[in-house]
C-alpha cells in the first residue's frame, strides 16, 4: 500500500501544483477583454462625437437651404409681382394707343368729311356764278393740236396738265398709282425737285385719297433733307390733322419734333417727341424718340409744376 500511496500523492501534488499557472492565463485573458472591450468603449464614443458634430453641420446646411429657399421663394413673388404689373402697364399702354388710334381715325374722317363738304361748296358757288371768262365753244370736235391731238388733251410726258382757259373745266386728273409710284421712285433716286412736283400733283387732284397723306409726308421729307424745316413742319402739321390715322403719323410727329430741334425750338421739339411717346408708345418712332430725349438730357415725362396759392 505505501508503493501505491506514493503515485498518487505525486500525481495529486503534480495537479495543485499545475492549478496557479492555468487560473493566472485566465486572468490574463480577462484583462485583455477588458481592454478591448474598453477600446471598443472609447471608440464607440469617438463615433457617438464624430455624427454628433456631423448631424450638427448637416442641420445648419439644412437650415441655411431652407433659409436660401424662402429667400428665393420671396424674389420669384416679387418677381411675379412685378411681372403682372408690367403686363398691366403693357396692356394699359396698348389700350391707350388704341383709344389715341380711334380718336386719329375719328380725326382723319372728321377731315375727309369737311374736305368733301368744302368741295360741295366750292361746285355749289360755281353753279351759281358761271365763268364769263370767255365765249362758249360751239359744238363739235375740238380742233387738232401738233401730232392729231386735241389741244385740251394732256401733252405727252406731263403728268398734271392744266385745265383749258375759257373751258370752265379742268382736264382729267392723272392716274393716282402711276403718278404717286413716280414721285416715289424720283424720291428714292434724290430727284427731289421732280419728286414733289410728282407728290404735288397727288395732293392737287386726289386731296381726300390715303395717298395724299403719304405725299405731304414725303413732301415734309424733302424739305427736311434740303434744310427747309419750316416747310417741312407745315407738310408733317397736314399729316398729323387731316390724316391722322395713316401709317405715317408717328414719323411724321417724330419729324416734327426734329425739325423743331434744328430750329433752336428746344421745349417744342421735346413736347412734341413727348407726344409721340404718349400717342405711339409702342412703336419704333417712339423708342427713337426717348434716345434722343435721352441723348439730349430731357426728361422723358415732363416735370411737374409746383403748386402755388
Amino acid at each position: 500500500m505505501r508503493k501505491s500511496f506514493f503515485p498518487a500523492a505525486a500525481i495529486l501534488l503534480l495537479s495543485f501544483s499545475a492549478l496557479p499557472p492555468r487560473a493566472h492565463a485566465v486572468a490574463k485573458e480577462i484583462i485583455e477583454l477588458q481592454t478591448q472591450v474598453s477600446q471598443l468603449q472609447d471608440m464607440i464614443s469617438q463615433m457617438k462625437q464624430s455624427n454628433d458634430e456631423r448631424m450638427g453641420v448637416l442641420l445648419h446646411m439644412v437650415q441655411q437651404n431652407a433659409d436660401s429657399i424662402s429667400r428665393m421663394t420671396t424674389q420669384v413673388g416679387a418677381m411675379q409681382q412685378a411681372m403682372s404689373s408690367q403686363n398691366e402697364n403693357q396692356q394699359l399702354s396698348g389700350q391707350m394707343q388704341s383709344l389715341n388710334d380711334s380718336v386719329d381715325e375719328l380725326k382723319t374722317r372728321i377731315g375727309k368729311l369737311d374736305a368733301t363738304l368744302q368741295s360741295m361748296q366750292a361746285q355749289l358757288q360755281n353753279v351759281q356764278n358761271p365763268s364769263t371768262t370767255g365765249p362758249t365753244q360751239p359744238a363739235g370736235p375740238a380742233p387738232a393740236g401738233p401730232g392729231g391731238m386735241a389741244d385740251n388733251a394732256p401733252p405727252a410726258g406731263n403728268l398734271a396738265p392744266q385745265p383749258t382757259a375759257g373751258s370752265g373745266a379742268g382736264a382729267p386728273a392723272p392716274p393716282l398709282q402711276q403718278t404717286y409710284q413716280a414721285a416715289l421712285r424720283d424720291y428714292n433716286s434724290a430727284k427731289y425737285d421732280l419728286s414733289n412736283s410728282e407728290f404735288s400733283d397727288v395732293v392737287k387732284y386726289y386731296p381726300q385719297d390715303d395717298l395724299a397723306g403719304n405725299a405731304h409726308f414725303y413732301m415734309g421729307e424733302i424739305a427736311y433733307r434740303q434744310g427747309k424745316y419750316p416747310q417741312a413742319v407745315k407738310q408733317y402739321d397736314v399729316v398729323l390733322e387731316q390724316f391722322a390715322g395713316n401709317p405715317k403719323a408717328p414719323a411724321a410727329q417724330l419729324r416734327k419734333g426734329e425739325s423743331l430741334l434744328q430750329t433752336q425750338q428746344r421745349d417744342a421739339g421735346a413736347d412734341e417727341l413727348r407726344s409721340l411717346i404718349q400717342r405711339y408708345p409702342q412703336t419704333p418712332e417712339a423708342a427713337e424718340a426717348r434716345s434722343k430725349l435721352n441723348g439730349l438730357g430731357i426728361r422723358i415725362t415732363p416735370k411737374p409744376t409746383a403748386y402755388r396759392r
